[in-house]
């Protein structure tokens, strides 16, 4: 099996079209073919390890990693900023660096002592609010600014259908239902 994944990785190429202009054809070094299904497979075994060692919890999802624990103490936030320097060990280890500008820290709780972090000796900046798989987690962990996302993108999508739709007629026939758009 690890011939043929090696095989399926090997001796790939790519050429690159820019305004209709299509260039040569390049060695591709590195990564998995894109849309693949074995690619993120193949993802998910290589940053199995990622968490090995922790004492704070982790979540995983494709590419983008969540780490979190109870803080209250000045220990405890040391043992998080140990866990977030293994993390960066890790990365560059395995050569796949953390981009750091996008990591940040969400403090919740109404004792939280908001205690700083950092990442290969960057501090991480604070949010109040971060949209994560489509909700939107405030640090009050309160649900009404996902609430009034959400009914904002379906007032604009109600918006679009009212400028793009002319009419519709509905037709009742032999016992099917049938919809009809004019469009603008």
């Amino acid at each position: 099996m690890a011939d043929w994944i090696t095989d399926w990785l090997d001796n790939r190429m790519q050429r690159v079209c820019i305004n209709g202009v299509l260039f040569g054809r390049r060695l591709v070094t590195s990564g998995v073919p894109q849309g693949s299904v074995l690619g993120p497979l193949l993802f998910l075994i290589f940053i199995n390890d990622l968490d090995l060692g922790l004492l704070s919890s982790i979540l995983k999802f494709a590419d983008d990693t969540k780490v979190f624990g109870k803080v209250a103490t000045p220990t405890e936030r040391l043992q998080l900023q140990l866990d977030l320097n293994e993390l960066c060990r890790w990365a560059d280890e395995w050569q796949m660096k953390f981009n750091v500008s996008k990591c940040m820290v969400m403090h919740t709780g109404l004792s939280n002592n908001n205690y700083l972090y950092s990442m290969n000796g960057q501090t991480l900046n604070e949010v109040a609010e971060r949209k994560d798989l489509g909700i939107m987690i405030s640090s009050d962990l309160k649900v009404a600014n996902h609430c009034q996302h959400a009914c904002s993108k379906a007032n604009r999508m109600l918006g679009l259908i009212k400028r793009t739709i002319v009419s519709v007629t509905y037709c009742y026939f032999l016992n099917h239902q049938f919809w009809g758009l004019v469009y603008r």
